[in-house]
């Protein structure tokens, strides 16, 4: 009987460590992606805007170059 008692002991405790560990890694994995997606949607989001920045600058640059030269005003958008 008490060497069956230990056994069945053992095992308990080896299942018990065994899914502690699983439930361990799972975690880490969980937080890990979490952390990617993150760092994903920020670098979307920093791109967007440079993106967006850029756009603004180059519509900019178009309409001042046209107001320094009013005379390609015509040539480069046909009014």
């Amino acid at each position: 009987m008490v060497v069956v008692l230990v056994v069945v002991v053992e095992v308990v405790v080896m299942v018990v460590v065994i899914v502690v560990m699983v439930v361990a890694v799972v975690m880490v994995v969980v937080v890990v992606v979490v952390v990617v997606m993150v760092i994903v949607v920020m670098v979307v989001m920093v791109m967007i805007v440079v993106v967006v920045v850029m756009m603004v600058l180059v519509v900019v640059m178009l309409i001042y170059s046209c107001a320094i030269n009013k005379i390609d005003l015509g040539y480069r958008f046909p009014i």
